[in-house]
């Protein structure tokens, strides 16, 4: 069972628990901030790195795939790159989906592996170099920021509008994987998806590149019909926000914790509630990958597409990437 993160982590300022938990956040920066000066292998290829510094989901996977599917239109051979977290391969290995499934190298490697060539493991460095051997000529990172073994060209940090940097304290006391400091010195610019309501113009003098998620065009089959939306991601919320922008009001909805894995046990209930209340599931592509294919087959898969809000600011960073 994974555990939520505690409501206290959202909070505007540190409340009693998060000031009494910093002894314990001092010791996490202070690994994080050693981490960070030790030397990572240079790929021979440039390396643009979609990453955050906090727990939890915050658009990296859809940003990785908008990045990837520019740099094929400009005639690139783009590899990804990426942990593999919740599957039970370590790496480093190529991700086949004709060989492995979602258990075996996680949820997010298998999505991105449908849109270019994608690997797994800890140690970026050692896949860097696997992906540069098979003919990539230059590598993305879905997370890693704070990943040593890999020198990136340029970093990305990912920023939900809605929940910011919460209440700004490191682990255990709060989100974030490391001090803000430590993590803008080694930025070069934040995209920010949806609102921004933490004001975070305030926290930052690095460029603010602004961003929303919308649905792929599958959402028009769900125009009148009464659906149940799933989803097992950092935030369903957003998901199902998403969807009821989109006109489409879910008559219920149910979030699971992010990379669950469906059991037997989820999808006779899920399909329970389909039958019974004579509805339509709906799910994200993320989820859809670890759901039985007879399953699927009665689920409709919402893809999730980067809108920009300066279209021209992509491919600016592209051009950045390879000066």
């Amino acid at each position: 069972m994974r555990l939520r993160p505690p409501r206290f982590w959202t909070s505007d300022k540190p409340n009693f628990a998060a000031r009494a938990l910093r002894p314990a956040s001092a010791i996490v920066s202070h690994v994080a901030q050693r981490r960070s000066t030790q030397p990572g292998y240079h790929a021979a290829v440039p390396v643009l790195c979609c990453g955050n510094v906090t727990t939890g989901g915050t658009g990296k996977t859809p940003l990785t795939l908008d990045f990837v599917r520019r740099l094929q239109a400009r005639g690139h051979t783009p590899h990804i790159l990426s942990r593999g977290h919740g599957g039970k391969q370590r790496g480093p290995l190529a991700v086949n989906p004709s060989r492995y499934t979602a258990r075996d190298v996680g949820d997010e490697p298998m999505l991105l592996s449908a849109c270019a060539p994608t690997w797994i493991g800890a140690n970026r460095g050692e896949t860097a170099k696997l992906a540069v051997s098979e003919g990539a000529d230059c590598l993305v990172m879905d997370d890693g920021f704070q990943n040593t073994t890999l020198d990136k060209t340029l970093s990305l940090l990912i920023v939900d509008g809605a929940s910011g940097f919460g209440n700004q304290q490191v682990l255990p006391a709060g989100p974030l994987r490391e001090t803000l400091e430590a993590a803008f010195a080694r930025a070069q610019a934040i995209v920010l998806i949806g609102d921004d309501k933490r004001d975070i113009r305030r926290l930052t003098s690095l460029p603010i590149l602004h961003a929303r998620f919308i649905p792929g065009p599958e959402i028009r089959r769900l125009q009148g019909v009464r659906v149940i939306a799933f989803a097992g991601i950092g935030r369903p919320d957003k998901f199902f926000n998403m969807l009821r922008d989109a006109g489409v009001d879910p008559v219920r909805t149910l979030s699971f914790p992010d990379h669950h894995s469906y059991t037997p046990r989820d999808i006779q209930r899920l399909d329970a509630l389909r039958l019974e209340a004579n509805t339509t599931l709906v799910t994200t592509a993320k989820d859809a990958v670890k759901l039985p294919p007879t399953f699927r087959a009665h689920t409709v898969i919402i893809g999730i597409d980067v809108l920009w809000e300066d279209p021209t600011a992509p491919d600016k960073i592209l051009d950045q990437l390879f000066t």
